[in-house]
């Protein structure tokens, strides 16, 4: 009698006491769990984003112990530390081989804000990160054949781990706007989002980014409620107000463009924040700057710049086409911040994204619910209110995306860190998921299970993209070309520690090599030798990859003339010949992805 009881009170807490609620969550994260592995089976590819590899390099730099320093060399980046330095030093007397540029020892990261390389850092310092390639081992290597870089697939997990977060968040957000039918229908669209995957193993800050985003939104809202209630406590707002600049703040040093979500947050509270709005919005302020306010302060003291080459990003395509104003040793700058060529970069920009980026936000289905529900008129206030907030943090992502966009979106076009409509996703989620269940439960069909099939269909047809990813032919992880990290270990092996490597893609030299590298100049003549003779230290490698030697031949190689690196690279490979002068002239066997020369014979 005791055992059938046990069972009977058992099987009740298992149908509908709270073993309900861990049997679901049981199986909640076993198929989370397959998804993931099977994800990584499929689909996982080394990285082969720019920014990922730089930011990872510079993440194990602060894990070793150098400061905040990085071995990707930009050109622009050297000018303007040597400006800098040469310009506190005025009057003073110099003397001979004065490291201006602070090339010969570790050079300042300009670049990155710091939030996602300390992450990294410390993710390194935890797992005890080791960084060869491996060869010998299964997984990583297939019968001597190199397939998965260690650190990058671990990365790629610990973001993984990131994107599970934004589906939690996600899913409290739509239950306290909404209910749990929403709460589970945004969670599962998150969960099936093939574009969110993808970010996942980019090994971008996307996703942290993303939970930063969704915690600035929880603590908008929290502000929005108490400033409705009767007799709302001022030290709970203002701690709220506090926490939202605060996450702005941090954000904003996560990827610097998102720090103009502060307009948004404050013009919402402005609105909607109650008889203490003003001091609500000067509580948001106050804290964002706060958190701000010392990194900018250590860029200006390392290059007289508040954003250092970042803050360059709204002159590339405007003024400087592609990469050459980073790539420029001597950039004139005089006339850099030119309103006619920023205007039409954003207008050429802005077109691109009302016309592709804007109608697939999110890379589903679920967008076009999305802006069809924001017309919906909603019982709870939050949520009416909330829209207004997404729809001015679209109107400034689309705004800062369209003149912030570099080179790096234009190999990428979606999965790249200048991509900010994409934090939005969630949010896109949620009312396109009520949406969609306003029209359900207007739906007259025959049986309750009914309603099940047509949300299955529904959750298929927003995760198409992510099935086709799963049962497609499976790709290889390798990011080749331009990347093979075996090569690229090989030929920075053969260099000595305090040598200077060139090459077009440096943040693979920095990462997988783990040695300072200097961005290819706009040209091997002038300013190639304008590092040596201007900063103070030779080139004494120069790594080719089909970065550079895939380039069209008729635009980037025979039309830049004789003094280009396409010019260059016909007579090197086509004449095996090396231009006078040029003091790299010593190339091995071996290298299959790429041309490396160098002053002599290192192997």
């Amino acid at each position: 009698m005791y055992i059938g009881e046990w069972v009977q009170n058992l099987i009740h807490k298992l149908e509908v006491g709270a073993g309900r609620r861990v049997l679901r969550s049981a199986v909640l994260t076993l198929v989370v769990m397959g998804l993931a592995v099977l994800y990584d089976l499929r689909a996982y590819r080394n990285f082969s984003a720019p920014e990922a590899m730089d930011t990872a390099q510079l993440a194990r730099n602060i894990a070793d112990g150098k400061g905040y320093t990085t071995l990707f060399i930009r050109p622009l980046s050297l000018y303007l530390v040597q400006k800098h330095y040469q310009a506190r030093q005025a009057g003073a007397p110099v003397r001979a081989g004065s490291d201006f540029a602070q090339i010969q020892t570790a050079h300042p990261d300009l670049a990155n804000p710091p939030v996602y390389p300390v992450v990294l850092a410390g993710l390194m310092k935890a797992l005890d990160l080791h960084f060869d390639v491996e060869m010998n081992s299964r997984f990583w290597s297939e019968g001597g054949r190199f397939l998965r870089y260690r650190p990058d697939f671990l990365i790629a997990v610990f973001n993984e781990l990131l994107l599970l977060a934004v589906m939690a968040l996600t899913f409290f957000l739509a239950r306290k706007l909404f209910d749990p039918a929403a709460a589970w229908l945004s969670a599962l669209l998150v969960l099936g989002c093939a574009l969110l995957w993808r970010f996942s193993v980019s090994g971008l800050s996307t996703l942290l980014l993303m939970i930063i985003f969704l915690g600035l939104t929880w603590c908008v809202l929290k502000i929005e409620e108490l400033a409705r209630e009767p007799q709302p406590r001022p030290e709970w707002l203002f701690a709220w107000a506090a926490a939202a600049g605060g996450l702005a703040g941090l954000g904003a040093l996560t990827r610097y463009a998102f720090g103009w979500t502060i307009i948004p947050v404050v013009t919402f509270l402005l609105l909607f924040g109650g008889q203490r709005r003003v001091w609500q919005a000067v509580t948001v302020l106050g804290a964002f700057a706060m958190v701000l306010t010392p990194w900018l302060v250590r860029n200006w003291t390392a290059s007289g710049t508040l954003l250092g080459t970042a803050g360059y990003a709204i002159v590339e395509g405007a003024t400087f086409p592609g990469t050459a104003l980073e790539r420029s040793a001597h950039p004139d700058l005089t006339y850099a911040f030119m309103l006619k060529p920023i205007l039409h970069k954003f207008l050429e920009n802005l077109r691109g994204l009302l016309e592709n980026d804007l109608p697939k936000l999110g890379g589903s289905w679920a967008s076009m619910f999305f802006l069809t529900g924001l017309l919906l008129g909603f019982r709870g206030m939050a949520a009416r209110r909330l829209r207004y907030l997404l729809l001015m943090c679209l109107g400034t992502f689309i705004v800062f995306q369209a003149l912030g966009r570099t080179e790096l979106s234009a190999e990428s076009p979606e999965v790249n860190s200048e991509n900010l409509l994409v934090l939005t996703a969630p949010l896109v989620f949620i009312y396109g998921a009520v949406f969609f269940l306003t029209l359900l439960r207007q739906m007259t069909l025959p049986s309750a299970q009914l309603r099940y099939a047509v949300v299955a269909l529904f959750l298929a047809a927003c995760c198409l993209p992510m099935l086709f990813t799963l049962v497609a032919p499976k790709r290889p992880p390798v990011a080749f070309p331009p990347y093979y990290p075996p090569d690229i270990q090989k030929v920075a092996g053969w260099m000595k520690e305090n040598e200077l490597m060139m090459s077009d893609v440096p943040w693979a030299v920095a990462w997988y090599g783990h040695h300072q590298c200097v961005w290819l100049t706009r040209d091997p003549q002038d300013e190639f030798f304008a590092i040596s003779d201007d900063y103070q230290k030779p080139v004494l490698g120069l790594y080719l990859t089909p970065e550079t030697m895939d380039a069209k031949l008729l635009s980037d190689c025979l039309r830049g003339g004789e003094n280009s690196w396409g010019d260059f690279l016909i007579k090197a490979l086509a004449q095996n010949q090396i231009p006078l002068k040029f003091p790299l002239t010593h190339a091995p066997h071996g290298v299959a992805s790429g041309l490396f020369l160098t002053d002599r014979q290192r192997w």
